[in-house]
């Protein structure tokens, strides 16, 4: 059972991001805002769910959440900046987008950039013990999954609409034999 939040006196909203570890495409951040009293069965790290229940909940999501907002950094600020520093700050710009003010943030994973005066908690495997990161794992991936499938639609050599961007074998000798596009990020290494 996820956890509601880890301050009850505080607005928390927890955050995640998704495509840290691809070769193409931008790193997506979700930031969400959940009522103490929200529960879904299925809710859990988009991980350990199928696109199916994922794409159910997302809706769910957003129609049920305090607050919640999406982000994303491109893959050229990526190359410029690092994939560390681009995922804080699609977290710091999905927090900027948010409705309502949180007054404390939940991050998954264990390092956080700070964001003007707002405490927050890194939670290693946090995606699997917070609602409100499990939330915004599963608003990170689905905004993310439908970026890629639109612009697999232009390059669909890549096969982005099954591997969304990351390392496969079939995404690594599609790069092997037609190089690399606009939507790689140069700075991984990838060619072979």
């Amino acid at each position: 059972m996820l956890q509601q939040f880890l301050f009850k006196d505080k607005l928390e909203a927890g955050l995640d991001e998704a495509g840290r570890g691809c070769y193409a495409g931008p790193v997506f951040a979700a930031a969400v805002i959940l009522p103490q009293d929200f529960y879904h069965p299925l809710l859990n790290d988009s991980k350990l769910l199928s696109e199916k229940n994922r794409e159910l909940l997302r809706p769910i999501i957003e129609k049920e959440s305090v607050a919640y907002a999406v982000a994303n950094v491109c893959n050229i600020e990526i190359d410029t900046i690092n994939i560390l520093q681009a995922s804080f700050k699609a977290m710091h710009l999905a927090i900027n987008n948010l409705q309502k003010k949180p007054t404390h943030l939940l991050i998954d994973g264990n390092r956080f950039k700070a964001y003007k005066k707002i405490n927050h908690t890194c939670i290693i495997k946090g995606d699997s013990k917070f609602a409100s990161i499990a939330a915004a794992s599963i608003l990170a991936k689905t905004y993310r999954d439908d970026f890629m499938y639109t612009i697999h639609l232009k390059h669909t050599q890549y096969c982005w609409d099954k591997n969304k961007g990351y390392g496969t074998l079939q995404h690594r000798l599609a790069i092997a034999a037609h190089g690399i596009c606009e939507h790689h990020r140069k700075s991984f290494n990838i060619l072979p």
